[in-house]
């Protein structure tokens, strides 16, 4: 069996382990690195063998996903992630109809600027579900708006689906489109949200307001953060409800007052995330280290506010796409990548190979890290790609990294089971049926989807 072989059944056996036991992947990928590195690279010695496997660890990339979680956990630390969420609720004016909207696009602008899609969807989602509870809103329908949304801001130039795709197909010295990836992902999970939407009862919903709902604000319901962080002793003689959470009920004023103050830090951090989105879509600097500049400047500012910050930068996610990718560079090292495009190459059929990679990455990403497939495959995809064959880089890639992202909404995957967590306790196996429906659905239509309009025309 040739090394080529090996080092792809390897890849796939940290994929299978990954996924039934416990363990980073990233982590995995390191030592897979490191053992086949040591048996099949060139050298005169171990030390010179270790030196060409550290060449292959994404320090770039390693910077982007440290410095934006970093400042992710500031702008939730000090609230300015409850505001935002509390500023777009107010906008729609009491319209319930609107709500699971205002939910996917809070969780899009999210994941937008540089939070961690399974953050995302565990800040947004017991929020979400009180909403839904209070006003009589499918779980089901709210759930799915929520993991859409993820998946809707997560290819803009600042997040870190976004950063790990553009990072690959750069260093591959293929034609990107940063700005055409993120719209494309946007618009795809706006149409599918349509669906959802649709589907699941959000026509019954259009012409209520939150008036109509006769409840009276509970302790469940939104306040300034999930309900699992916001929890009260039931006041003496009220009887609980015997529930997760109690349902005393409590003053708005109460709940709202500190969640929609505009206080210094706030207004500090808002202005911060807009220099960051300005400096990387119009003056091309680098994501990470500007979002690590301003996450410092605000813990000089406010240290109490941002205490505990360093401490939330999304580790596991850090060392899962920084060991995938060391990985993969090993296997360009060793061979790999050339004779794997070489093989897909001779199918003969460039359209059909590319349907098929977008079925793979599909496939995959709804048991495994999402992160973790952008990372291993569309490297894996670059010598077909840079071959002499009808399909446009662009369009593949594209197709590819939706594929990979919308099946997010399978119970099996992160955001997923955070939904199916944070459903009410009577509707959690139905939620869960339901999203395993919806998800399994996404792995056969989202790659035939992109396939025919981002793949098949060739104008990408």
């Amino acid at each position: 069996m040739s090394v080529e072989v090996i080092s792809i059944l390897v890849l796939a056996a940290m994929f299978l382990i990954a996924t039934v036991r416990p363990v980073n992947l990233g982590a995995l990928a390191i030592v897979a690195a490191f053992v086949l590195g040591i048996s099949v690279l060139d050298g005169a010695d171990v030390g010179e063998k270790t030196d060409a496997i550290f060449a292959g660890f994404p320090g770039d990339l390693f910077v982007v996903l440290a410095g934006v979680t970093y400042l992710f956990a500031i702008a939730k630390n000090n609230g300015t992630v409850d505001w935002l969420v509390h500023a777009a609720i107010r906008a729609v004016g009491g319209r319930v109809g609107l709500i699971p909207w205002v939910m996917f696009l809070v969780t899009a602008c999210l994941t937008a600027i540089g939070a961690v899609v399974p953050a995302s969807v565990a800040i947004i989602s017991p929020i979400g579900m009180g909403f839904a509870a209070r006003y009589k809103i499918n779980p089901l329908l709210m759930g799915l708006m929520i993991i859409n949304g993820a998946s809707a801001g997560g290819f803009s130039p600042m997040s870190i689906f976004g950063g790990i795709t553009n990072g690959v197909v750069a260093k591959a010295g293929l034609p990107g489109n940063p700005t055409l990836l993120f719209l494309a992902s946007f618009l795809f999970n706006l149409a599918i949200s349509l669906v959802v939407f649709f589907l699941w009862g959000g026509r019954d919903l259009l012409g209520r307001r939150a008036d109509d709902a006769g409840e009276e604000p509970t302790e469940a319901d939104p306040g300034s953060g999930p309900a699992s962080s916001r929890t009260l002793a039931p006041a003496p003689g009220s009887g609980s409800s015997g529930g997760d959470v109690a349902t005393t009920t409590i003053a708005p004023s109460s709940v709202d007052e500190t969640a929609t103050a505009l206080d210094r830090d706030r207004i500090l951090t808002l202005i911060g995330l807009a220099i960051l989105a300005v400096g990387a879509l119009f003056f091309d600097l680098n994501v990470g280290l500007v979002a690590i500049t301003v996450a410092v400047i605000l813990t000089l500012i406010s240290p109490a506010s941002a205490k505990g910050s360093i401490n939330q930068i999304a580790w596991p996610t850090v060392l899962l796409v920084c060991g995938i990718v060391t990985y993969v560079s090993l296997m360009e090292s060793i061979g790999t990548i050339k004779w794997l495009g070489s093989e897909v190459a001779t199918i003969g059929a460039p359209l059909l190979a590319a349907l098929i990679i977008c079925f793979i990455g599909g496939a995959v990403s709804a048991f495994a890290s999402t992160t973790g497939i952008l990372g291993a495959l569309i490297p894996l995809a670059v010598p077909f790609l840079t071959g002499s064959n009808a399909v446009g880089a662009v369009g593949l890639i594209t197709a590819l990294a939706i594929s990979s992202s919308v099946v997010d909404s399978s119970p099996f995957s992160t955001s997923g089971a955070l939904v199916v967590a944070n459903a009410p306790e009577d509707r959690r196996d139905t939620v869960y049926k339901g999203l395993m429906r919806w998800g399994f659905s996404m792995v056969l239509v989202a790659p035939l989807a992109t396939w025919l309009i981002l793949v098949v025309p060739g104008w990408l």
